[in-house]
């Protein structure tokens, strides 16, 4: 009973200081420590503790499981864990064959490799999965068919796979089973074989207790029946996209447009304005790959080939050529204070504080270890708004900065996946920013932004999305 209260200890401490890389929401990390609380109380009470008859919490070796996964450096985006998704009404009624089930439960909702999955875990011991329904259980097969017809019918949360964890690992004839009917196979990423190590302090000594092995798990991923990932039949329009109707059916057809590849710029820099700093990140960035793809060669669809992509939105391409990005702020601290807020009015506080930002934290140094060798993409919703925002605000060197930057990056038609679509049109879901994610999330690219507002409101509705984070800048007319 100690062991189990110690465990149920060590979960909460483990849920308390995740990695941020995991990118998890405030709510996952309250419905976790729920949870865990939970199993504490229910072991501490006195009932529980004064018989020695009574059973074990079966949960806590499934927390320990679930925040094992979630201490991977490989898992990000997480945006749900141990809620229940919602089946509709044909999926209860035809693959279920159940109109009392109402829901599914899925572990963790997050991106694993760029790609939205579900993982679905199990700590039971492998004698006890069973293939078949019986009387004590529904029968793992069933519970994969509902799992699988719940991925397809779920529009905003579909997953491109789901993942199964086998703590405990998989007898061989299920193992097959699933092979064989589900198209299964071993996902080819290493989790830890252990869990983090758990310290326990004794008589001022501490004591290093291994939690428990993973040694045995079987880590499976099924992928759901393939679909492709194009805009709905929303009607929706957006300047610049390249979804139209074509002729009298009601199908929507992405344009076939062949991917534009810019030149890389020179490496003479005959400019010597465009900064040091700026320079460096755009010749770090992949550009070499740039230049072997030709217009004439490459088609949106190899895009989906590719690693290390990025999808810039508006907010990132202007803090790259920020002229506060670019060594400008001792000259704009050397202004006089009327004269700032003459020039930004009321943003007067906001570019303030991002110059002392500056200071403190030059962004470059940040852009410069995620672009690092990266392929960088632009939709054509971004390329337009991010030269008009140039055109109208920036000084003769942003407008440089930018011209060099556009040049190095590809440019894609506005091609949202079909879940983030699928999200309601709000104030805070705006159209023209589930355009720019949505486009990253058809590539599979994370999109770097600095638009954490509509990042906080798609993580509400419980979607995973793969983003990275900066901090604002703001164009100065330098």
């Amino acid at each position: 009973m100690e062991v189990a209260k110690h465990r149920c200890r060590c979960v909460v401490d483990a849920i308390q200081q995740l990695p941020s890389s995991t990118n998890i929401t405030d709510s996952c990390r309250r419905t976790l420590l729920k949870l865990a609380r939970a199993e504490l109380a229910f072991l501490s009470r006195p009932s529980s503790s004064s018989s020695s008859s009574s059973p074990l919490s079966v949960n806590i070796g499934h927390l320990e499981t679930v925040v094992h996964i979630l201490q991977q450096p490989f898992i990000s985006g997480v945006s749900r864990v141990c809620k229940s998704i919602p089946l509709s009404t044909s999926v209860r009624n035809e693959e279920t064959r159940s109109s009392s089930l109402k829901d599914i439960h899925v572990d963790v909702v997050c991106t694993l490799n760029k790609k939205p999955v579900w993982i679905i875990v199990s700590d039971r011991n492998p004698k006890y999965i069973s293939w078949n329904r019986s009387h004590r259980s529904k029968g793992l097969q069933l519970r994969i068919q509902q799992v699988l017809a719940a991925a397809k019918s779920n529009l905003t949360l579909r997953p491109s796979s789901v993942i199964l964890f086998f703590a405990n690992g998989l007898a061989n004839h299920v193992y097959k089973k699933l092979q064989d009917e589900f198209g299964a196979s071993e996902i080819q990423l290493e989790f830890s074989v252990f869990s983090s190590d758990m310290l326990e302090e004794t008589d001022g000594d501490w004591v290093n207790i291994i939690a428990r092995s993973y040694r045995d798990a079987c880590v499976l991923e099924i992928n759901p029946a393939d679909s492709k990932d194009v805009v709905p039949n929303s009607g929706f329009n957006v300047q610049g996209s390249s979804v139209e109707k074509s002729g009298d059916s009601s199908k929507l057809v992405l344009s076939v447009d062949k991917v534009e590849t810019r030149l890389q710029p020179s490496e003479d820099r005959v400019e010597t304005n465009l900064g040091d700093t700026f320079f460096s990140i755009v010749m770090g960035m992949k550009l070499s790959s740039l230049e072997n793809k030709n217009s004439e060669s490459t088609e949106p669809a190899n895009l989906l080939g590719e690693s290390d992509l990025v999808n810039f939105d508006t907010t990132a391409l202007i803090a790259l050529v920020s002229g506060i990005s670019n060594g400008g702020t001792k000259k704009l601290l050397a202004t006089p204070e009327g004269e700032l807020r003459q020039r930004f009015k009321g943003n007067f506080d906001f570019v303030v504080g991002q110059i002392m930002s500056e200071l403190q934290n030059p962004i470059h140094m940040e852009f410069g270890r995620i672009l690092c060798g990266k392929n960088g993409i632009i939709c054509d919703s971004v390329l337009t708004e991010f030269k008009d925002l140039v055109l109208m605000c920036g000084g003769p060197n942003e407008k440089l900065r930018a011209d060099r930057l556009i040049n190095c990056l590809r440019v894609v038609p506005d091609t949202p996946s079909e879940r983030m679509m699928g999200l309601p049109t709000t104030r805070k879901l705006a159209l023209k920013n589930k355009v720019v994610f949505g486009t990253g999330d058809h590539w599979h690219a994370p999109t770097l932004t600095a638009n954490m507002a509509f990042v906080r409101a798609v993580s509400q509705t419980g979607m995973s999305l793969c983003t990275i984070e900066h901090r604002s800048r703001a164009l100065t007319g330098d």
